[in-house]
């Protein structure tokens, strides 16, 4: 937790991401004259999240885009999802969005905080968060699609531009992707809108484990089964927990959503692993992003290696 001795006003930023701040809270009409004050909140690896507090009119949070976050996020997108969010039931009101600089400004949600991996070992947990994701992914289609093989191909290109570090296998993990992209394009995308960034961090829980939805900064239509694969990736479940979370998606469990979330999964882990590659060359942030790239790099292998592979994109 933030101690209260941590809240700064305007004219007080000591740091560089301070002053960004302050820059930031002199264009917000809503808040001319009002008596503010603001404090970091943790989290994120991509941006630097903070609490603002405007006097009576309570509390918001905003977050500033990190440097070269551009290069994977339409802010104009993110503010259409995150308000069909909103509309759904299962995301956060936002009061402002302040184009020019990219900037979302959110009601801060009292009562509410960021969810672990730990909390998803609760049933009900699980079962409120498979219910938001899908209210979401039902929900009206955003302006923006961007699949998973179009967010592969940028990152290639992005890596190349910033001249960050592929793996040496490269060629080979591409090959996958390529095998991949032509059996799930041959059997069709469901495409809807996905928050395609499912971290236990962006699910929010209150004491009675209700959950909302929040961080849709790469959301864009995509395949369906792409957002659960990548659920699943981050959560680590056991198969027994994956199956049940198919069945409440879903409504049943057969073999080719298996495959589909297998192979879905390979490919999620080499976008994520491939965007990491990326950040490590252009990220001001401290966090060590190579070290996360690797280790996506290596589940991505543990799938494209698998005997199974070819069996389970003769079955999607």
């Amino acid at each position: 937790m933030t101690s209260a001795m941590s809240w700064k006003r305007p004219g007080e930023a000591q740091s560089a991401g301070e002053r960004d701040l302050e820059a930031i809270l002199k264009q917000v009409e809503r808040w001319r004259g009002a008596p503010l004050r603001y404090r970091p909140v943790s989290g994120g690896i991509s941006n630097a999240n903070w609490c603002v507090a405007a006097g009576e009119a309570g509390d918001y949070f905003l977050k500033v885009p990190g440097r070269g976050t551009e290069m994977f996020i339409e802010r104009g997108a993110a503010n259409d999802a995150s308000r069909k969010a909103h509309a759904c039931g299962f995301g956060v009101e936002v009061v402002d969005f302040l184009p020019d600089v990219g900037v979302e400004i959110f009601a801060f949600v009292e009562g509410y905080r960021a969810s672990s991996n730990l909390d998803f070992l609760r049933p009900k947990v699980r079962r409120n968060a498979v219910l938001a994701l899908r209210a979401f992914n039902d929900s009206e289609p955003l302006g923006l699609t961007k699949t998973i093989f179009d967010m592969i191909e940028e990152h290639v290109s992005q890596v190349a531009q910033v001249g960050g570090r592929l793996p040496a296998d490269q060629a080979f993990l591409m090959r996958r992707f390529g095998e991949a992209k032509a059996a799930l394009a041959a059997s069709g995308l469901d495409l809807v809108p996905c928050m395609n960034d499912t971290l236990a961090g962006n699910f929010m829980i209150d004491e009675a484990d209700r959950v909302l939805l929040v961080d849709f900064e790469y959301a864009s239509n995509n395949e369906r089964v792409c957002e659960i694969a990548l659920w699943f990736d981050e959560m680590a479940f056991p198969e027994t927990v994956e199956r049940e979370m198919i069945e409440t998606y879903f409504g049943v469990w057969t073999p080719q959503i298996d495959a589909r979330i297998k192979v879905l999964k390979a490919l999620a882990d080499l976008k994520w692993a491939t965007w990491a590659m990326i950040q490590e060359a252009v990220s001001t942030l401290d966090f060590d992003y190579y070290k996360y790239g690797a280790w996506k790099h290596m589940r991505a292998r543990t799938l494209f290696h698998h005997p199974d592979w070819p069996a389970w994109l003769r079955r999607l």
